[in-house]
């Protein structure tokens, strides 16, 4: 490939991450202008001074930081979960042997062909059957296996957990979950952080679980209760997008901190 070439490479790059970055710059500027601001033409593109005056909006009309906690608290729970029970289908799918075994994963994998709309009712159903409606617990318990993270952690554990070296345990009289804990689980940290991640970026921003079984608003997590804002007489913009904005950091500084760890994970397995 020539100078001129990569030049063009890099140009159209460069024009396509500004174009996908544009959305979270300007929701950071609208976080710091007033309402009337957000709406002149042109739009404003540089940071103003309301940033305080929308919080203030903000933590008036919802109850925000609580919020902000459950959501901290589901995602936490669904991200433990999740590894814990995924983690363990995967070991047992990709290195154990037992009857019914390629029945069973084929039966997991087919659940990732039913679209998510259909789950709505027979989940609300079984929530409210349980008493779990406007409870956490029924954000973070149902989805703790899934389909995803057992494929994932099965494909992982498949290509770099050496049988060897679980034979040689077993020899030494180690149990089934002593090797689990100490053997195998160390050796699939990569999968685990990429899907460890993965599983909390999806619960931060889950809007539709919330919105079925939540009712009060000292229990929203921040997708519905950023959402409970809207009106169809007076928007708050300017809460709006300081609330969007909020909720967003703790996304962007993670993905910052764990890109490397996310794509390390996802090819480990294709460059055994």
């Amino acid at each position: 490939m020539n100078k001129t070439s990569k030049l063009l490479a890099y140009a159209i790059v460069g024009i396509g991450a500004l174009i996908m970055l544009a959305p979270f710059y300007f929701m950071f500027v609208f976080a710091t202008q007033s309402r009337t601001d957000i709406f002149n033409v042109p739009p404003p593109l540089f940071f103003s001074t309301e940033l305080l005056n929308n919080i203030a909006v903000l933590t008036t009309r919802l109850p925000f930081w609580k919020n902000v906690g459950w959501s901290l608290y589901v995602g936490l729970m669904s991200t433990a979960l999740t590894l814990l029970f995924c983690s363990m289908a995967g070991y047992a799918f990709a290195l154990l042997e037992f009857r019914f075994k390629k029945a069973l994963f084929a039966l997991v994998m087919g659940t990732m062909m039913v679209p998510a709309f259909m789950n709505m009712i027979p989940s609300f159903m079984v929530m409210d059957a349980l008493g779990w409606i406007d409870t956490h617990r029924a954000l973070y318990l149902p989805g703790a296996a899934s389909a995803f993270g057992i494929f994932l952690m099965r494909q992982f554990a498949a290509s770099t957990v050496p049988k060897e070296l679980l034979n040689a345990a077993r020899i030494d009289g180690a149990s089934e979950l002593g090797i689990y804990w100490r053997i195998a689980l160390p050796l699939m940290k990569p999968a685990l952080g990429t899907l460890g991640l993965i599983t909390f970026i999806s619960s931060w921003n889950n809007f539709m679980n919330p919105l079925i079984v939540m009712r009060t608003a000292e229990n929203y997590t921040l997708p519905l209760a950023l959402r409970s804002l809207f009106s169809t007489t007076s928007t708050e913009w300017g809460a709006l997008m300081a609330g969007s904005a909020i909720a967003t950091l703790p996304l962007i500084v993670l993905f910052v901190i764990s890109s490397r760890q996310l794509i390390a994970g996802l090819t480990a397995g294709a460059v055994k």
